[in-house]
């Protein structure tokens, strides 16, 4: 089981987590009492329950670089290309935009 803390700006938003079934992605307790907290995205908007998925939430997936970048970065760090989850811990720490996604260690 992977797991990833997922910031909106500064602010721990919640966490993702790779496991057996797929993933899941639930907002921070904190995060979802501020007034000002904002969704992650309009996929995904603010709420206690869980959410689940088979696949990598698009908009997860979506933070993952394309093209000559992607590859650069697959034959740096030797990442599998089918390995999104790895690839989005590995690539999305610093994305363009207001998200960002940091390995959390178990």
């Amino acid at each position: 089981m992977r797991q990833a803390e997922v910031f909106y700006k500064d602010a721990l938003a919640g966490i993702i987590t790779e496991n057996d079934d797929g993933y899941t992605f639930q907002y921070n307790e904190d995060y979802l009492k501020d007034i000002n907290s904002k969704p992650v995205s309009l996929t995904l908007p603010l709420q206690v329950k869980i959410y689940e998925s088979k696949i990598l939430f698009p908009f997860f997936d979506g933070l993952i670089p394309e093209g000559w970048l992607l590859n650069i970065a697959i034959s740096n760090w030797k990442i599998n290309a089918r390995d999104r989850f790895g690839l989005l811990l590995t690539l999305c720490r610093d994305c363009i935009g207001c998200v960002s996604v940091l390995h959390k260690e178990n």
